[in-house]
């Protein structure tokens, strides 16, 4: 993680979107939707358009030549794959050669029961797949579902697996409150990866203001639904 060098609120709207996943997973979007929204993320030329894996197809020749990539979940949106079911996947999407980024769900339940090596232990052979092939790992912890302890144990998980961004929630969780990145939530991940990873937000992101300011607390990625993305950029 490392500070801008300016202010948010002084950059250009392409700084701004250049932070942005632009989040495209609803479960119900049938292609025509899927196209659409693609067509959208990429004229807001936004770091990448985050899809579900049968989207990979669809919006491939979309991205291709234009700057934006393509991110794509695993595992989602609860994690509970084996460490054998992840790798598979992770061999799968890296194969095709045209995915970025790859944002795995973490099994949440093991951190809540303080296994914080075992969880780390299920996803470290796929983190290992995507880093020789050079696509990024985002690994979710579901934030809104630990305590922090348990989120501090998730940290753990994610670095001592070789991830590359600790990220906050899947943005589908309703076992309890759903307060996503919250500010609070963010100063402690900050904390507690004290450097030792790149941070994603994500979860209710929906207004300017926060936006800004999670820009400016230094967070690298920033997840923002589609129907949000306007509001953000204050249009």
């Amino acid at each position: 993680m490392a500070q801008p060098q300016k202010k948010a609120a002084e950059m250009t709207r392409d700084e701004l979107t250049a932070y942005i996943d632009y989040s495209i997973l609803k479960p119900q979007f049938t292609t025509a939707e899927v196209v659409e929204l693609a067509h959208t993320g990429i004229g807001y030329k936004c770091a990448t358009l985050c899809i579900n894996p049968w989207a990979m197809d669809v919006v491939a020749p979309l991205v291709k030549d234009t700057g934006v990539g393509m991110c794509v979940v695993a595992d989602f949106p609860f994690g509970q794959g084996t460490a054998a079911d992840k790798e598979m996947l992770a061999r799968a999407y890296v194969a095709r050669g045209d995915i970025e980024d790859i944002d795995f769900v973490i099994n949440y339940g093991l951190l809540r029961e303080g296994k914080w090596q075992q969880a780390a232990e299920e996803i470290k052979p796929a983190v290992a797949v995507c880093r020789e092939a050079g696509v990024v790992t985002k690994i979710i912890l579901e934030t809104d579902a630990l305590d922090r302890a348990q989120i501090e144990g998730g940290v753990e998980a994610v670095i001592a697996a070789g991830g590359d961004f600790v990220k906050t929630s899947t943005g589908f969780y309703t076992g309890g409150p759903t307060v996503g990145a919250a500010r609070e939530v963010m100063e402690h991940i900050i904390e507690v990866t004290d450097g030792r990873a790149k941070i994603k937000a994500s979860g209710n992101v929906r207004d300017q203001a926060h936006f800004f300011d999670l820009i400016d607390m230094g967070i690298d990625r920033i997840a923002v639904g589609y129907r949000s993305v306007p509001t953000v950029l204050g249009e």
